[in-house]
C-alpha cells in the first residue's frame, strides 16, 4: 500500500534526488519557497515521497544522494496524507509562503519576539545584518542592557496601540 514517508537526503541534494524519484514514476513533494530570487527547500536535507513499504524500500535507499529513510528499528515511519495536504494549502504558484507577522519594523520601533524560546520578549528593533534574515534588537531589562541576533521572521513589530495598551 502506497504512504508517505520522509526521505533524508544528503547535504544540498534534494533537488537531484526530488529529480530522480520523478524520473522512475513515484509521487514525491519537495516543499519550496523563494528567498531573494532563489528557490530553496522548504525542509533542507528533507523530502516526502509515496512508495510502498516493505517492497520499494531497497529501491528508495540505494538512489543516489538518499542518506535514509526516516524511522525506527521496525522501518520507516509513514507520514499522514493531512501533513502534506496541510503544506500544498500554504503553496501559492508552487512556492510555501513565508508566514510574517505585519509590517517590517524600522530602527527605533518596539518589537516582541513571537516564535521560540524568547517568545514574549521585548526590545527596540536595533538594524537589519547583511543577510537580511537577521536582525538586531536591544533588550532593556532590570538593570540588563544588551544585544540580542535573531531571525527577522520571528519578531513582530508592536503597532502604537499595543504599546499604549501595556
Amino acid at each position: 500500500m502506497l504512504k508517505w514517508y520522509v526521505v533524508s537526503t544528503k547535504p544540498k541534494k534534494e533537488f537531484q534526488v526530488e529529480s530522480l524519484f520523478s524520473q522512475a514514476g513515484f509521487t514525491v513533494y519537495n516543499p519550496k519557497y523563494k528567498q531573494d530570487s532563489i528557490i530553496k527547500p522548504f525542509f533542507p536535507g528533507y523530502l516526502f515521497l509515496r512508495f510502498n513499504f516493505p517492497s520499494q524500500y531497497r529501491k528508495i535507499i540505494y538512489t543516489r544522494g538518499v542518506r535514509r529513510v526516516i524511522g525506527n528499528k521496525e522501518g520507516p515511519i509513514p507520514v499522514e496524507p493531512e501533513i502534506i495536504d496541510c503544506l500544498k494549502a500554504r503553496e501559492k504558484n508552487g512556492l510555501i509562503e513565508l508566514m510574517k507577522y505585519g509590517e517590517d519594523p524600522s530602527p527605533g520601533d518596539e518589537i516582541m519576539v513571537m516564535e521560540g524560546p524568547l517568545k514574549g520578549l521585548k526590545g527596540i528593533f536595533y538594524r537589519e545584518l547583511s543577510d537580511k534574515e537577521r536582525v538586531m534588537i536591544l533588550l532593556n531589562y532590570i538593570s540588563y542592557q544588551g544585544s540580542l541576533i535573531i531571525k527577522k521572521s520571528k519578531i513582530k513589530k508592536i503597532s502604537k496601540s499595543e504599546a499604549d495598551k501595556k
